[in-house]
């Protein structure tokens, strides 16, 4: 999460009118806007495979899979999802703005672990419709669910490690190769110039 852009508190309307002008993303938190960080490749790598696995097999029920550029509002706050599956017929029928989420997925990074974990899971769970958050550490490959029970609460379910990813919520399973494909085939970095190569 970067910093707030503006100290002056607008409502909802006030800021998706201005978002509408600008040429970046924007979350609109507690009245404030903050601008979107940008994500790294491997982000967009595994953001995509869940993306495609899900609309593959999501493909003749009433549920659809949405990345990234959709906005999802929870009371007055606006976020960014990487990743969310909706089987809310309002929500097939909007063109901007999402509330009714089944399962939401953060692909985490090193700047934004915290707040998708904190801030952003705060929010979340007041959707009644949520049943799932999936978080996916791209780096260490660790992958965890938190899922809904009949009392309400979100239990941890620790997939890292594991063949498959079961998300109950929307009948699919993704299995960790697909999740993960392409990663291991990123070229290495380059060395910073001056800098030799270890031999």
């Amino acid at each position: 999460m970067g910093h707030a852009l503006t100290r002056t508190r607008l409502t909802p309307a006030d800021f998706l009118a201005w978002e509408d002008t600008q040429a970046e993303r924007h979350e609109f938190v507690d009245g404030e806007i903050f601008a979107m960080v940008g994500a790294r490749r491997i982000h967009g790598i595994v953001s995509l495979n869940l993306a495609s696995a899900l609309k593959s097999q999501l493909k003749g029920t009433p549920c659809r899979v949405f990345a990234e550029s959709m906005k999802l509002q929870v009371a007055d706050d606006l976020f960014y999802p990487d990743v969310f599956v909706t089987c809310d017929a309002r929500d097939l029928r909007t063109e901007q703005v999402f509330t009714a989420p089944t399962l939401i997925a953060e692909v985490l990074s090193p700047s934004t672990e915290a707040y998708d974990r904190g801030l952003k899971f705060t929010a979340y769970r007041r959707l009644a419709s949520l049943r799932e958050y999936l978080l996916i550490d791209p780096d260490s490959r660790e992958v965890q669910l938190f899922r809904r029970g009949a009392d309400g609460l979100f239990t941890l379910h620790d997939l890292s490690g594991q063949a498959e990813v079961t998300c109950e919520s929307i009948g699919c399973q993704v299995s960790a190769a697909e999740l993960f494909d392409g990663l291991d085939d990123l070229p290495g970095e380059a060395p910073a110039e001056g800098v030799l190569p270890p031999t």
